[in-house]
């Protein structure tokens, strides 16, 4: 495999787009599904994570947790298979696409409206855009990388789920109703786990490296207790608003997600060796989708 597609870490892309398919699926349900507006986000959404992905590669190697005590897969500036140099080349020009790509999505989105309530929501998604990016980069690289402070977490619930939830069905039906955000909120604790559970894997070199993750806060223990709540909250978030929204069994569809999530969190509280972790990443992000896909399809049919 080219170093340069391992470094995007194809793996973590169909986590990326769970978020745009819920946003998608809430607007179908009312009508309001805007096909075009959907894969300029999705787009938009895979070139902010490759973008991270390739920072995290970078951030990671220049600030030492990626070393030989890491027990995750070796990362492309670690091994060598890409410079330093080439590596900062790829993140400026993905960030480049990135933001193209995300003008283009609110010209479709906005453009036909452009008055200045339109002008307003423009430039308001443009900042949020620009905030993505920065992000996406400040995780692990940069002079203070948020990521080794902890705030991490807090990142992944608000971008994988709020802002790719929320905004993906703003952008295509102009409005948000305060239901839309339980879904939303359900998809940041799912891809907030897929983090803890690589965190959780990398609590050793992390330490060693002084990256302040929540599971080096909270201790082996407490990190894998705080993956079954994330799970809990949003499998819980999900039946809120299904039951608040109620109108059809076919909304109920998610549930049948629900063992793939029980078994992500019995193994990461089985499994103690880190590598025994490294599978879970794939299987927790891909139960995801599997829900995304439940959730969306009873919000349609129903």
């Amino acid at each position: 495999m080219s170093p340069w597609i391992s470094a995007f870490r194809p793996r973590t892309l169909p986590l990326a787009l769970a978020s745009i398919l819920t946003g998608g699926f809430l607007a179908a349900a009312q009508h309001q599904f805007k096909g075009a507006v959907v894969a300029l986000a999705a787009l938009t959404t895979i070139l902010l994570q490759i973008l991270s992905n390739l920072a995290n590669d970078y951030g990671d190697s220049q600030n030492g947790a990626d070393s030989v005590h890491r027990q995750g897969p070796v990362r492309a500036v670690q091994s060598g298979a890409i410079s330093p140099a080439q590596m900062k080349r790829g993140m400026l020009i993905c960030g480049l696409l990135a933001l193209v790509s995300g003008l283009a999505l609110l010209w479709v989105a906005f453009g036909q409206t452009l008055g200045a309530a339109g002008l307003g929501w423009f430039l308001g998604f443009l900042a949020l855009g620009l905030a993505a990016i920065w992000a996406a980069v400040n995780y692990t690289a940069g002079a203070n990388p948020y990521g080794y402070a902890g705030f991490g977490d807090l990142s992944v619930f608000t971008f994988f789920g709020l802002v790719g939830v929320g905004g993906t069905y703003f952008l295509q039906t102009h409005s948000l109703p305060p239901a839309v955000l339980l879904p939303a909120a359900a998809l940041g604790c799912f891809a907030t786990a897929v983090l803890n559970v690589n965190n959780i894997r990398d609590i050793k070199s992390d330490v060693l490296a002084g990256k302040i993750t929540i599971p080096v806060r909270l201790g082996p223990a407490h990190a894998r207790r705080y993956h079954w709540l994330l799970l809990l909250l949003g499998l819980g978030c999900a039946t809120v608003f299904v039951a608040l929204t109620y109108h059809s069994p076919w909304q109920w569809l998610f549930a049948l997600g629900a063992p793939l999530f029980l078994f992500n969190a019995v193994q990461v509280w089985q499994r103690q060796e880190s590598m025994q972790l490294d599978p879970l990443l794939r299987q927790m992000a891909l139960s995801t989708l599997v829900f995304t896909v439940l959730f969306g399809v009873g919000q349609v049919l129903g």
